[in-house]
């Protein structure tokens, strides 16, 4: 089982099938809260649709096409973070998070990127990240910000949340700058 130590508070755990209630229950109970920004909530509400698609990510993590891991902060699992769309032609990927409403505030998104971004620049070897937030997402905003990530631009109308689309900044991250920040 994959596991990425963060540190003595934040554990990123590859997400399998006994943790499909889990994953559910943390939904169920944010669903307000998540519903806001990732257009996936209103369609995820089932145990039986985590059950099915906890499958599918662990076939993508074998086939090295994507990562979802589950966030446990003191032993509770309290959001997911992952690599979406891995392209080892091109060597890029980009980060997707969230986070329960009652976690916010402790620096666990921004530390478990840092983790992932050490992960794709020294274990995978991959030249480039992305994060895309929504332009009125300033939490989300505030993650790759605060890492470093340079504001490349804005997608217009570039998802569709909640019937409505709605436009994304996207941030970057290279290797290189990740590295010379000396961020091990």
């Amino acid at each position: 089982m994959f596991t990425l130590k963060v540190d003595h508070d934040i554990e990123l755990q590859l997400l399998e099938r006994h943790h499909a209630f889990n994953l559910f229950q943390l939904v169920e109970e944010n669903r307000d809260h998540l519903r806001e920004w990732m257009p996936w909530v209103d369609s995820m509400n089932s145990l039986y649709q985590f059950e099915s698609i906890i499958p599918v990510w662990l076939t993508q993590f074998a086939e090295n096409s994507a990562l979802n891991v589950g966030i446990l902060y003191k032993g509770d699992l309290v959001g997911s973070i992952g690599l979406n769309q891995m392209d080892w032609y091109n060597s890029t990927t980009s980060i997707g998070y969230y986070l329960a409403k009652k976690a916010e505030g402790h620096g666990v998104i921004t530390r478990s990127v840092q983790a992932l971004l050490n992960y794709c620049f020294f274990q995978l070897g991959l030249n480039r990240v992305e994060i895309r937030c929504g332009v009125k997402n300033k939490k989300s905003q505030a993650i790759p910000e605060r890492l470093g990530f340079v504001k490349e631009g804005i997608i217009r109308d570039g998802e569709q949340l909640n019937g409505r689309f709605h436009n994304l900044i996207v941030y970057s991250m290279l290797a290189r700058e990740w590295k010379g920040t000396k961020r091990k």
